[in-house]
């Protein structure tokens, strides 16, 4: 049987998960909108360590993770509660939580590897720049051809074909449309809704060949289909039960 090697509650739901791939550090947004605040929380898919938990920026709703790139946690600013513009850069350190830089003037545009790609919002047309995420400094001119996008080590599900969901053996029966699953390392992984006890569940099942070796009730009483549950970090399975717990297997 397989168990977590991280299981994580937090106090808030879960909003956006980010993954640093060349430190295995996973980043966690959770957003309580009742008091209008964001926290940030850093965990190492290395040794399952937490290494900071729930910490806050002076601007405490109007922010969100950006990106996670080695050892440094980038968050973004909104340029207004009504606009999902992003606008203003704030650095933190992977590890510690530290803040390393801030600049309201600059914002991301996507991450390459040789490092974030930035440009500065007061120029119009805006001028792609390479970034030093440690520092925040502008490095040079973006070239495409050099700064190629930054793979990523993810894998993600695929929605399961009517007629081959009778060979994943399940021991619910799925409603229609809402199975997804991986195939990795011997092993089945499926997702999918199903009506039970009369409320409509989301389930996760792992499978090695005929034999279930481990599964999970994601959420209950829900009142309308979730979107995909779990994807694949380097042979890990990441993904979260009941919004706001993190749940992390070797596989």
């Amino acid at each position: 049987m397989l168990w977590p090697f991280i299981l994580h509650s937090f106090k808030a739901n879960v909003w956006r998960l980010e993954i640093d791939s060349l430190t295995d550090t996973i980043f966690i947004e959770t957003r309580d909108p009742a008091d209008k605040k964001v926290f940030f929380s850093s965990i190492s898919l290395k040794t399952g360590k937490v290494n900071f938990k729930d910490i806050q920026t002076e601007e405490r709703w109007l922010t969100g993770i950006e990106c996670g790139y080695d050892g440094v946690l980038l968050l973004h600013n909104y340029q207004s509660e009504s606009a999902p513009t992003h606008k203003g850069l704030i650095a933190l350190d992977a590890f510690t939580g530290a803040l390393l830089w801030q600049n309201f003037n600059l914002a991301f545009d996507h991450l390459s590897i040789s490092g974030p790609v930035i440009y500065d919002t007061r120029l119009q047309p805006p001028k792609m720049m390479t970034g030093d995420i440690r520092s925040g400094n502008m490095l040079r001119k973006y070239e495409p051809l050099a700064d190629l996008e930054l793979a990523n080590f993810f894998a993600f599900p695929s929605d399961a074909e009517p007629e081959l969901i009778p060979s994943f053996h399940l021991p619910v029966h799925p409603l229609e449309n809402t199975v997804h699953y991986l195939d990795h390392n011997n092993l089945r992984i499926v997702s999918l809704h199903a009506i039970a006890e009369g409320t409509l569940q989301q389930r996760l099942y792992i499978m090695k060949n005929s034999e279930m070796v481990y599964e999970d009730l994601l959420n209950d009483y829900i009142q309308k289909l979730q979107p995909e549950s779990f994807l694949l970090h380097k042979s890990q399975l990441i993904y979260l039960k009941d919004r706001s717990q993190l749940k992390v297997l070797t596989l």
